[in-house]
């Protein structure tokens, strides 16, 4: 009976909630990244006091784009990589500002917050009809498509915010951009792009498809992540899995900013998804737990392998060649992004699964902040942030619930099934007295990310006088 219901036995893995026919359920919402369940937790933790809950509300509160003052700058067409103005700042400002402002208003209760998300999102889907430029326009159509839905998603049921033109705004010109990538690539060969490019798209589409309640647009995504032609579907931008368990993440052989965002864009793809019911994180044995360990481990400094990889570039019926990575890059282990708290606590606490690089990484990154807070660039608002305020979770315990709807049972590796996640899906190699290695440094990684509340007040203005030396944006 464990076995049937995917519950681990010997490594303290959690079991999951009941199960529930993902596929016929209705969509739920809240159910992007963050669920009823979830900002319920979040007000409960920070009212009580409890660490490292205000810690991560310190960084939400003092970032400049979470205050009720925030006014919008819509424009009706947003250029990025090209054109006249490339103005692609004021959007994902504004969006960043909706998103925190609105997040702010579900922590504190305090209506001001919620009725200035409600004003910036209703002002751009009044205004905005066009993305427009390079290639990059691809980008900003995923990436600014994907945090809007979040904004939008965190006020759909305020009396004054215009649900039907929020839809209207992603169906008709942030979902038709990314869609028509993850189709025809920019008329590219499939492998002419990195994974991020896909990934962005991939966010684009589910969160509209959820956003919307257009259950065939949320298929897609889910079919795309995991048997996508492109180089952002999970077997392509994870190829190999090695024998100490880490999936070898391919972007690691181009750069560590652009490692980071896919991570964090596949994290946020399956978090999405997970609060769907739909278990993207346990797909075909957990293969991202495996590659997310990996580029934890290669961002903190440690040694990770790499398989020399050759991509074909070029448009179809045009110019062609090809590149090949061979190595991993160079990397700062002072670089960070808000990424690791959602993944660590998913596998972690959800799963009871060891995965002490991510660990290490979501202590190391915490408490974690948003956009304003990794540096002025465009790269500094990939992620929406915030991680450790919305994804630190407690430990399930087997039997119980452990937040957000479950994942129907299936067969092994299947996307909407608990069956495929098995207690060796840990990607902590054994190595015999190296606690990264073997995953019980788990509990000595929280500890210290919950300590960081004891003294959060005091390091917050050293922590900011700081980040932007330490953390450049990613173009």
């Amino acid at each position: 009976m464990l076995k049937a219901t995917g519950i681990g036995i010997g490594t303290g893995a959690t079991a999951l909630a009941t199960p529930a026919d993902a596929a016929g359920a209705p969509l739920v919402h809240p159910g992007l990244l963050h669920t009823r369940a979830d900002l319920d937790r979040m007000a409960a933790k920070v009212k009580a006091g409890a660490r490292p809950y205000t810690a991560g509300f310190a960084e939400l509160t003092a970032n400049r784009h979470a205050q009720s003052g925030w006014r919008a700058n819509p424009q009706a067409v947003v250029y990025r990589g090209s054109g006249t103005p490339e103005n692609y700042a004021t959007l994902y400002n504004d969006i960043h500002a909706a998103y925190q402002n609105a997040l702010r208003h579900h922590v504190s209760g305090e209506e001001a917050y919620a009725d200035t998300a409600v004003a910036i999102l209703n002002a751009w889907s009044g205004k905005l009809t066009r993305l427009e430029g390079s290639a990059d326009r691809f980008l900003a159509a995923g990436l600014y498509g994907y945090q809007f839905a979040n904004a939008a998603e965190l006020v759909r049921d305020h009396g004054n915010f215009d649900l039907e033109r929020a839809r209207e705004l992603l169906l008709n010109v942030f979902h038709p951009l990314s869609d028509s990538f993850l189709s025809h690539h920019n008329n590219a060969v499939v492998t002419n792009y990195w994974p991020n490019w896909d990934l962005t798209a991939l966010a684009c589409v589910l969160a509209t498809g959820i956003f919307c309640d257009e259950r065939a647009v949320v298929d897609r995504a889910v079919e795309y992540f995991e048997h996508g032609a492109g180089m952002g579907s999970v077997k392509h931008a994870i190829p190999v899995v090695h024998e100490d368990g880490l999936g070898e993440w391919v972007e690691a052989g181009r750069d560590q900013g652009h490692a980071l965002l896919g991570v964090g864009l596949m994290g946020t793809v399956c978090e999405m998804a997970w609060n769907q019911g739909i278990d993207l994180y346990g797909y075909d044995d957990s293969r991202f737990l495996k590659g997310a360990q990996y580029v934890a481990r290669w961002s903190l400094g440690g040694d990770v392998p790499y398989t020399a990889n050759t991509r074909k570039k070029g448009a179809i019926g045009g110019w062609s060649g090809s590149e090949t990575a061979s190595d991993v890059a160079v990397v700062d282990p002072g670089m960070t992004r808000p990424i690791w708290a959602m993944i660590a606590n998913h596998y972690t606490k959800r799963r009871g699964l060891p995965a002490s690089y991510l660990t290490r990484a979501a202590a190391k990154a915490a408490p974690e902040g948003g956009g304003g807070d990794y540096g002025p660039n465009s790269g500094g608002f990939d992620q929406l942030g915030f991680g450790t305020l919305a994804f630190t979770r407690d430990r399930g315990r087997v039997g119980e619930p452990v937040g957000g709807p479950s994942p129907s049972p299936g067969p092994s590796g299947g996307s909407r099934g608990v069956g495929g996640v098995r207690t060796q899906a840990s990607a902590s190699p054994a190595r015999e007295g190296d606690l990264a290695a073997t995953g019980t440094g788990d509990a000595a990684g929280w500890a210290a990310a919950a300590g960081i509340g004891a003294v959060a007040g005091g390091l917050l203005l050293l922590r900011r006088r700081d980040r932007v030396s330490r953390r450049e944006g990613v173009e």
